[in-house]
């Protein structure tokens, strides 16, 4: 019988927009692959849309609060409807960034120096030694992220807006400079390693999804000691925070630390973007493996109690 399979997609986060795009990339593969595809766009009344559509599997290509965070998970269990990608525990921590780097950090995962404070303190004085990053603790595609280095005279006013809607606390870390690295996996497999190429200041939302905004080199041209060591920490965090189906671990390298470098593990995604030209599915077509014949493994996949 034909699995009927639901694709959870925009939602009510910042990143709706991309959430949008992954979903529908993810149900025209899916229907090419053979399944019943509905495409439900996600509002406050999704649960009652869920117990009328009775789907097989909820496919969930949402992005930020409410679709990453362990929020859409906990309805999915309690409806018992198999999904995709992590479960509510899981979710929750790799939302959360400070918390995703307290479980690291006790593992021997290589993370940097981060203080957390008022995001109205952090606009009024530099808490930390220029240059450092200023991100919010639990959002994505680098919305709020500002760098400050040495040239910079004053912490980022935008911190003050009143249309500010990503907390009230902020994350402050060192910066790394060098290289961007990500690379993702897939059950317990860690795919390829990619270097992230911009002329842009970092890898922002412009650069990831701004026609030319990047470049995308895969295999990353770094030493194999540096990209197996990627890998195994991909794997190593994924693991860590209890992660299931495919996720994607992002990470800075500064080559030019000593001889090996300094390597540090940035975050996990564990909904990273589900397009033809995102990281992670290209990331598995280098592995041999099709966009069409990821989103299928990501259904057969799909469970409750993740």
């Amino acid at each position: 019988m034909t699995k009927h399979v639901a694709v959870l997609m925009g939602g009510l986060a910042t990143e709706r927009p991309v959430s949008l795009k992954s979903g529908g990339e993810c149900a025209r593969a899916l229907r090419n692959a053979g399944y019943q595809v509905t495409e439900v766009d996600v509002g406050y009344d999704v649960a009652e849309r869920l117990r009328e559509l009775k789907p097989d599997v909820a496919f969930n290509a949402l992005h930020g609060r409410y679709g990453e965070d362990g929020t859409i998970q906990g309805v999915l269990e309690f409806l018992r409807i198999p999904y995709t990608h992590s479960g509510v525990l899981a979710s929750a921590l790799a939302m959360d960034k400070h918390q995703a780097k307290i479980v690291f950090k006790a593992l021997g995962i290589p993370v940097t120096d981060h203080v957390i404070a008022n995001r109205a303190e952090v606009a009024k004085r530099h808490v930390m030694e220029p240059p450092y990053v200023v991100k919010p603790i639990a959002d994505g595609s680098s919305f709020g992220v500002f760098i400050v280095t040495k040239e910079h005279s004053h912490p980022p006013q935008e911190l003050l807006r009143e249309d500010w809607t990503m907390g009230e606390d902020v994350m402050v870390e060192r910066y790394i400079p060098g290289r961007e690295l990500t690379c993702a996996v897939m059950g317990n497999v860690a795919l390829g390693v990619t270097e992230i190429v911009t002329d842009l200041s970092f890898y922002n939302y412009e650069a990831k999804y701004a026609k030319g905004g990047s470049n995308h080199l895969i295999p990353a041209p770094i030493q194999p000691k540096i990209y197996d060591k990627v890998q195994k920490i991909a794997l190593k965090a994924h693991a860590a925070l209890g992660c299931r189906g495919v996720t994607r671990t992002d990470f800075r390298y500064n080559d030019k630390a000593g001889e090996d470098g300094e390597l540090v593990c940035l975050e996990i995604n564990t909904q990273p973007g589900m397009t033809e030209t995102s990281l992670a599915p290209e990331q598995a077509r280098h592995a041999g493996h099709s966009f069409e014949e990821l989103v299928s493994w990501m259904v057969e996949d799909a469970s409750c109690n993740r």
